[in-house]
């Protein structure tokens, strides 16, 4: 049984950089219990003013590209520059036993033993959008606790995926040659929300391949509309294998920052990144007290059936349902 320590307890720990108490933060945070959801709430309160300073990336990219061996590479490059660097690693829950792998500190064993470095994985928990429930609250408290860069590893690539550009700073695509048509394998949408692409696996006989995948990307990128960052989308290529082209990708990313933060972008992005974080979660409450109402819970079963036996149509059972609700919170 988790020891239970008061807010000051966990609020101090986190702002020391206590690695255990920020695990045992996040765990409360991502508890479904409602002492844990109070808890969480107040931690949360009081380590707001010490967050938002660090670099949020998001990282995507197609099945097989390598994205847990980019971020190790990566991640180990940053903490040569002496940057302190958290990974949200989120592994898809299974819809059968609602369990997930979670292996990403095996993935990332080089990492995961970075004394400069902290790797939290996480469960999307069936939450759409290719990011966990709570990711953004973990965020915060990683910033609290002193970390300079959030890389926050995705599911995969996916139209849900809007998402995790909706919750970082910086949104990075990263994808492969040689493997057919490359402008087939990824939605036009994820591209056009894409900072940078990088193209993975640049490596022995794949660097000429890769080296035209860049030209191929850059064209496709042209009849895109500009970007409200004001920042030009880059291609270029790395092995996160051989842990080239990090210093690149990462001076890209310096060049953005620097750019959005000049022109405003940067700054109005995370503000408007804020209100959308609170309409999210007025949904997910309305949407979690809607099902958790006993009257739901006595009617629902029944007029399920009813709707898979085509007695009933889905939409004459949730304005039935609705009602209840609305009648009752009246």
């Amino acid at each position: 049984m988790r020891q239970r320590l008061s807010t000051a307890d966990y609020t101090a720990g986190i702002m020391a950089g206590d690695r255990i108490m920020l695990s045992q933060a996040i765990t409360v945070t991502e508890s479904r219990l409602h002492a844990d959801k109070e808890l969480a709430a107040a931690i949360l309160k009081e380590i707001l003013p010490h967050s938002g300073n660090a670099l949020r990336i998001g990282i995507t990219g197609v099945p097989g590209v390598g994205k847990s061996t980019f971020i190790e590479s990566f991640g180990t490059y940053l903490t040569s520059l002496g940057k302190r660097v958290a990974v949200l690693a989120v592994d898809p829950s299974s819809q059968k036993s609602r369990g997930s792998i979670l292996g990403d500190k095996t993935r990332m064993e080089k990492l995961a033993h970075n004394p400069m470095a902290y790797i939290r994985p996480s469960a999307t928990g069936l939450f759409l959008g290719g990011i966990a429930k709570s990711t953004r609250e973990i965020m915060l408290l990683c910033e609290a606790a002193g970390y300079d860069i959030i890389l926050i590893e995705t599911v995969g690539v996916g139209q849900s995926e809007t998402l995790v550009k909706g919750i970082t700073d910086f949104f990075l695509l990263l994808m492969l040659a040689g493997a057919g048509d490359e402008l087939q394998g990824i939605k036009k949408g994820i591209m056009e929300m894409a900072d940078a692409i990088a193209i993975n696996k640049a490596d022995g006989d794949n660097v000429p391949t890769a080296a035209i995948a860049v030209s191929t990307y850059q064209n496709a990128l042209h009849l895109f509309p500009q970007s409200d960052s004001g920042f030009a989308t880059e291609v270029l290529t790395c092995s996160a294998l051989e842990e080239n082209g990090m210093e690149e990708i990462w001076k890209l990313i310096q060049a953005f920052e620097k750019t959005t933060k000049e022109n405003g972008f940067f700054d109005q992005n995370r503000q408007n990144q804020n209100l959308n974080w609170m309409h999210d979660r007025i949904r997910q409450s309305l949407e979690d007290r809607f099902y958790e109402h006993p009257d739901i819970k006595n009617k629902l079963k029944s007029l399920e059936k009813l709707v898979q036996d085509g007695a009933e149509l889905p939409d004459a059972a949730a304005r039935e349902l609705l009602d209840i609700f609305i009648k009752n919170n009246a």
